[in-house]
C-alpha cells in the first residue's frame, strides 16, 4: 500500500500497464503555467496511453501551477478538476513515519526499540519474532515480515476479482497482522529491503501504544492541523470520497489483456489502515512534503534519520528508501525525495527537491497503466520514456 515507477502494482500486483483497445478520451486540460509545458504534455501522453484522467499541481520557487488532462467520470465525460480529493495509498506511510520520528525527538521511543518492547507477544510464531525486529526496520522495509497484501486470498478479496463483494468489509489492524504471520518471514530482519505493508500496520499500532490515542488523532494533531491540510483525512471505515472528486477505475485483474473496467470509487480502506488509507489533494501533499524536507516537522537529527536510505538495487526509479521516504532517480540527475501510493483506482506520487522549493504531485484515476516520464517532464523538462520508463501501478 505504495507510485513506484516499475509498476509496483499499487497494492499487490495489479495489472502491469495493460494496453486497452482505445483511449478513453482526447486530452482536456488547463493551460500550463511557467515552466510546466513539458509536464502538461506528459500528462496528455498518460491519458493517450489510456489512463482516464490526471490531475497535478506544482510549486516551483513560489510559482504555483495546476493542470488536468482527461476525464474524471467515464459515463458523463466530466473532466478532471484541479482541486479534487483522491486516495493517496502508501503516501500515508510518510505521515506515519513523521509521527514516529517526532516521538523519538520527544524521547518517547527509540527507533531501535524492538517491536516486542511496544507490542509484546504480537509478532511471534511461524518463524516471526518481534524481539528481533526494530521500529526502524518497520519504517525502512527491512523487517523481513511478509507483506500481507501479497497473501493470495486477501489480495483476491480486497484488490482483485473479489473486490465488488468485499469493498465495504471492515478489517482490524490485528486481523491484517494475522494474515502476515500466517507466512514465514521473507528474510532475517535487517538483511535487505523488501517493501512490506505489514511494517506500517505495526508502526500505527506502536503510535497508539506510545500515545494512548489513535494513530489518526496523532497525525491530525501533529501534521494535518498545524500545516492547515484542510483536505487531508484518514477516513477509517467510511467508504466514500469527499467532494469534489473523480470516479476511480480498476480492471481488478492481473491479466494484462483484461478489458472490463470497474468503478471502484467506494472502498472501505480499513484493509490498508496506517499503511495506506489516506485521502488528500495535490495542494495538501505539496505543502506537506515541502514542510517535511525543510525541517518544519522534526529536528535536524530526525530528518537526517528519515533521509538515511537503504539500497533498493532492483528498482530502476528509486535509488533508496529511508523512513517513509524514497530517493528518486531522474534522467537529469536531479536530487529528489518522494513517496508514491496505489489503491484500487488511484495512482498518486509526490516529489520534492532537497530544499523543498520545487514540489510536484499528480494523481491518475485508473490503476492499470501509468507512465513514469511525468516526473522527468516536471523536473528535467524531458517528455519521453527515458530512464523513468514505463511506470507500473504503485504498490499500496
Amino acid at each position: 500500500m505504495a507510485v513506484r515507477r516499475r509498476v509496483h502494482t499499487g497494492i499487490v500486483g495489479l495489472a502491469a500497464a495493460a494496453v486497452a483497445a482505445t483511449a478513453f478520451t482526447s486530452p482536456a486540460h488547463a493551460g500550463p503555467g511557467k515552466g510546466h509545458a513539458a509536464t502538461q504534455r506528459a500528462m496528455d501522453a498518460m491519458v493517450a496511453d489510456e489512463v482516464p484522467g490526471v490531475t497535478a499541481a506544482g510549486v516551483d520557487k513560489g510559482d504555483a501551477w495546476r493542470g488536468t488532462s482527461g476525464v474524471g467520470d467515464l459515463k458523463t465525460g466530466k473532466p478532471r478538476g484541479t482541486d479534487e480529493r483522491f486516495r493517496i495509498g502508501s503516501i500515508t506511510k510518510t505521515f506515519v513515519a513523521t509521527v514516529l520520528l517526532q516521538m523519538e525527538a520527544e524521547g518517547r521511543l527509540d527507533l531501535d526499540d524492538t517491536v516486542e518492547h511496544w507490542l509484546p507477544g504480537l509478532v511471534q510464531g511461524n518463524g516471526n519474532d518481534g524481539r528481533k525486529i526494530t521500529v526502524r526496520q518497520l519504517l525502512n522495509h527491512t523487517s523481513g515480515l511478509f507483506n500481507y497484501t501479497s497473501d493470495m486470498e486477501f489480495a483476491k478479496d480486497v484488490l482483485l476479482e473479489g473486490f465488488p463483494a468485499h469493498r465495504y468489509d471492515t478489517h482490524t489492524p490485528r486481523e491484517l497482522i494475522r494474515v502476515a504471520l500466517a507466512h514465514k518471514p521473507d528474510f532475517t530482519p535487517g538483511a535487505k529491503h523488501s517493501y512490506s505493508n505489514t511494517g506500517y500496520i505495526l508502526a500505527g499500532l506502536i503510535i497508539e501504544k506510545v500515545s494512548g490515542n489513535s494513530y489518526r488523532h496523532e497525525i491530525r494533531e501533529r501534521i494535518i492541523n498545524p500545516l492547515g491540510l484542510r483536505n487531508t483525512r484518514l477516513p477509517g471505515a467510511d467508504p466514500l470520497l469527499p467532494k469534489p472528486s473523480s470516479r476511480a477505475y480498476s480492471k481488478l485483474s492481473k491479466d494484462p489483456a483484461a478489458t472490463r473496467v470497474h468503478d471502484v470509487t467506494e472502498n472501505n480502506m480499513t484493509w490498508a489502515w496506517a499503511a495506506g488509507e489516506g485521502i488528500s489533494t495535490t495542494g495538501d501533499l505539496n505543502r506537506f512534503f515541502s514542510a517535511l524536507v525543510r525541517g518544519k516537522l522534526m529536528p535536524e537529527k530526525q530528518l537526517a534519520e528519515m533521509q538515511a536510505t537503504v539500497p533498493t538495487p532492483d528498482d530502476p526509479v528509486y535509488s533508496g528508501y529511508g523512513l517513509g521516504l524514497y530517493s528518486v532517480r531522474t534522467s537529469c540527475q536531479a536530487k529528489l525525495w518522494s513517496h508514491s501510493g496505489g489503491t484500487p483506482g488511484s495512482i498518486t506520487e509526490t516529489v520534492t527537491t532537497e530544499d523543498g522549493r520545487h514540489t510536484f504531485t499528480y494523481n491518475a484515476n485508473g490503476d492499470w497503466s501509468a507512465r513514469g516520464y511525468v516526473i522527468d517532464a516536471e523536473f528535467c523538462g524531458v517528455v519521453g520514456k527515458g530512464k523513468q520508463g514505463e511506470r507500473p501501478a504503485p504498490r499500496l
